[in-house]
């Protein structure tokens, strides 16, 4: 597995995970599974805080990952 597919799968689990995060973070505010997490000892504040840092790692790993396909493309124009 190369250094770009290994940045696209991270990118893919991080934004999955992101939106799982906020979703459990929203049946929380609205008292749909608010037991199930207050058992877990789980806030809202830290389903949003997971939620949040899942989208950034997975931005930084789309731009990296945009970033090298970049640097193979000008590098492949150079050797024509």
């Amino acid at each position: 597995m190369g250094h770009f597919e290994r940045l696209n799968l991270i990118g893919r689990v991080t934004y999955y995970m992101g939106w799982i995060s906020l979703i459990c973070g929203a049946l929380m505010h609205f008292n749909i599974a608010s037991n199930l997490f207050l058992s877990m000892h789980v806030s809202k504040r830290n389903l949003f805080e997971l939620g949040m840092v899942c989208f950034l790692v997975c931005i930084a790993s789309q731009i990296r990952a945009r970033e090298e396909v970049k640097e193979l493309a000008t590098g492949l124009r150079r050797a024509a």
